[in-house]
C-alpha cells in the first residue's frame, strides 16, 4: 500500500477513537437523563447558561440579607442585655458577683481607712485589716453554708436563732457582762480584741422567724385578718427594739422598724393599718429624740458644710470635705488626708467619705451600683418564688441591706442624720459582717431554688452535659465522623 494512503488509514482511525459529543437531544418519555449527560449535551450544542440578573447574584445587593448576629444599633443592644438579664440564674450571678466585690473592695478601704487609726492607738497598722479579713473568712464560710443550706432548714433554724439571740441581747445589759463603746450598751467581751454585738443577728432573727410566722398564716389564710397580721409579729419586734434601746443604739433600732415594716408591706397590710404603724414608730422616734441631747445635735447636724465654733457636727463637715476633696478619680489609694485625725471613725461610719476622697466620684458611684445590682437581684428573687416564705424572707433581706446602706450614705452625703451604722459587707465590724454575709447566702439559697434556675444548674453538671451530648450525636453506620 502506498505510504499515502496508510497515514490516510491512520488519520481516520485516530479519528473515530476520539468520542463524540453527545447532543441535547430530549430524554424518552419518563426516563430522565443523569445530570452529567444533561450537562455534557448541553456543553456540546452551545446551550449558554441563562444569564443572571445584575446585582442579584452573590455578593449583589439582591442576594444581601439583613445581619442578625452584629450590630442593630442601641435597640437590638437593649433587647440582648434584656434577654441576657432574664436568664434563670442572673440573679444567682449578681448577688454572689455584687456582695463579693462589695467585700471585698470594703476590705481594701478598710485598711487604707484605718493604718492611721491603728498606729495612733499604738498597734500595727494592719490591725484592724486583719480582724476584718478574719471576719470575712469566716463569713465566706458562713455564706457558703447558707447557699448550700435547703429553705426547709433555714426554717426549722429559725426560732433556735430567734431565742439564742434574745439571750446574748439580755446578757449585755447584765453588769459585767455587757460592755460600752462609743456611749451604747451593745457589746459582750468575748476575749482578746473580740467583741459580739447581739443586736447585728436581731436582724436576721426577726427577719427568719418573721417570715416563717407569715408563711405558715398566709398558707391558714389568716393574713386577710388585721390581729393575725400584727400578732405576734409586732410584739416580738417591740421587744427587740425595746432591748436595743435600752443599750442606747438607736440606728441598729431604725433599721429593725425597716424590717419590721418591710414584712408588713410584703404580707398585703392595708394602707391605714400600715400607717398606723408607721405613725406610732415615728412617734416613739421623736419623742426618743427629744429627750436626748446628743440624738438632737445629730439631728442639727444634716446639711452643714462647716463645724460650728464650739466643735459640733464637726464628723458632718469632714465627711462633705473628704468627698468634696476626691474630685472625679481621688486622691489614689492610702493618700486620703482626712484619715488624719480629721475624720472620726473613718473606717466604720463614715469610710464612704474616705472612699470618696480616695476613688473619687467614680469611686462612690461604682460601690452604689453594686448595692442597687444587688438590691434588685434580691426583689427579683422575691418577686419570682411562689414559696411565700422565700417571698417574705428574701424581701426582708432586700430591705435589711438596702435600708442600711441608704442611711448610712444619706448621713455621709449631709442627707439624714447620722445614725451611727455601718455600710454593709463594707464597714469595719465583724458583728455586722457575720449576719450580712450569712443573709446573702441566704438569698443565694433562694435563688438556687427557683426551678428554672434548678434546671440552668443541673445542665451545667459534667455527667448530664455528656449524656445530653451522647443523646444528641447520631451514630453513622458506614462509621464517618
Amino acid at each position: 500500500m502506498p505510504a499515502d494512503e496508510r497515514f490516510a488509514v491512520r488519520r481516520d482511525r485516530a479519528r473515530a477513537s476520539v468520542p463524540r459529543p453527545l447532543a441535547a437531544a430530549p430524554a424518552p418519555s419518563g426516563v430522565p437523563l443523569p445530570d452529567g449527560l444533561a450537562l455534557r449535551g448541553r456543553l456540546a450544542t452551545g446551550a449558554r447558561r441563562p444569564e443572571t440578573p445584575r446585582g442579584s447574584g452573590r455578593g449583589g445587593p439582591g442576594s444581601r440579607t439583613p445581619r442578625t448576629g452584629r450590630g442593630g444599633g442601641p435597640r437590638r443592644t437593649y433587647e440582648r442585655a434584656r434577654r441576657a438579664w432574664d436568664r434563670p440564674l442572673t440573679a444567682y450571678y449578681v448577688i454572689l458577683g455584687s456582695s463579693l466585690l462589695i467585700t471585698v473592695l470594703g476590705l481594701v478601704m478598710v485598711y487604707s481607712a484605718s493604718m492611721i487609726k491603728a498606729l495612733d492607738i499604738s498597734k500595727p497598722s494592719t490591725y484592724f485589716f486583719g480582724k476584718q479579713f478574719l471576719a470575712a473568712v469566716i463569713g465566706g464560710a458562713l455564706m457558703l453554708l447558707a447557699a448550700r443550706m435547703p429553705v426547709k432548714l433555714h426554717r426549722a433554724l429559725a426560732y433556735p436563732i430567734l431565742m439564742v439571740t434574745v439571750f446574748l441581747m439580755v446578757l449585755v445589759q447584765v453588769p459585767g457582762i455587757g460592755m460600752s463603746v462609743n456611749g451604747n450598751q451593745n457589746w459582750i467581751y468575748l476575749g482578746g480584741p473580740f467583741q459580739l454585738q447581739p443586736s447585728e443577728f436581731g436582724k436576721l432573727a426577726l427577719i427568719l422567724w418573721g417570715a416563717d410566722l407569715l408563711a405558715r398564716k398566709q398558707d391558714k389564710r389568716l393574713l386577710t385578718q388585721w390581729k393575725h397580721m400584727l400578732v405576734p409579729l409586732v410584739p416580738v419586734a417591740f421587744m427587740l427594739l425595746g432591748l436595743i434601746m435600752l443599750g442606747g443604739d438607736m440606728g441598729t433600732a431604725i433599721i429593725l422598724t425597716a424590717i419590721l415594716f418591710g414584712l408588713l408591706w410584703l404580707a398585703g397590710a392595708p394602707t391605714r393599718l400600715f400607717a398606723g404603724v408607721l405613725g406610732a414608730a415615728a412617734a416613739i422616734a421623736f419623742l426618743l429624740i427629744r429627750t436626748s441631747p446628743n440624738r438632737m445635735s445629730r439631728l442639727a447636724c444634716m446639711g452643714v458644710s462647716e463645724p460650728d465654733p464650739e466643735g459640733g457636727c464637726w464628723q458632718a463637715a469632714h465627711g462633705i470635705y473628704a468627698l468634696a476633696s476626691g474630685g472625679w478619680f481621688g486622691s489614689g489609694l492610702g493618700a486620703s488626708v482626712e484619715k488624719w485625725g480629721q475624720l472620726p471613725e473613718p473606717h466604720t461610719d463614715f469610710i464612704f467619705a474616705i472612699t470618696g476622697e480616695e476613688l473619687g466620684l467614680a469611686g462612690t458611684l461604682s460601690v452604689l451600683a453594686l448595692f442597687a445590682a444587688l438590691g434588685y437581684a434580691g426583689i427579683r428573687v422575691a418577686g419570682r418564688t411562689e414559696d411565700p416564705f422565700v417571698r417574705f424572707a428574701a424581701g426582708g433581706v432586700t430591705t435589711w441591706i438596702t435600708a442600711q446602706a441608704v442611711i448610712n450614705i444619706g448621713a455621709v452625703l449631709g442627707l439624714l442624720p447620722i445614725a451611727g451604722v455601718p455600710l454593709p459587707l463594707f464597714s469595719y465590724g465583724g458583728s455586722a459582717l457575720l449576719p450580712t454575709m450569712f443573709a446573702v447566702g441566704l438569698m443565694i439559697a433562694f435563688a438556687r431554688e427557683d426551678p428554672a434556675a434548678k434546671a440552668a444548674l443541673a445542665m451545667r453538671k459534667p455527667g448530664v452535659r455528656w449524656k445530653t451530648m451522647r443523646r444528641r450525636v447520631k451514630k453513622r453506620p458506614s462509621g464517618e465522623r
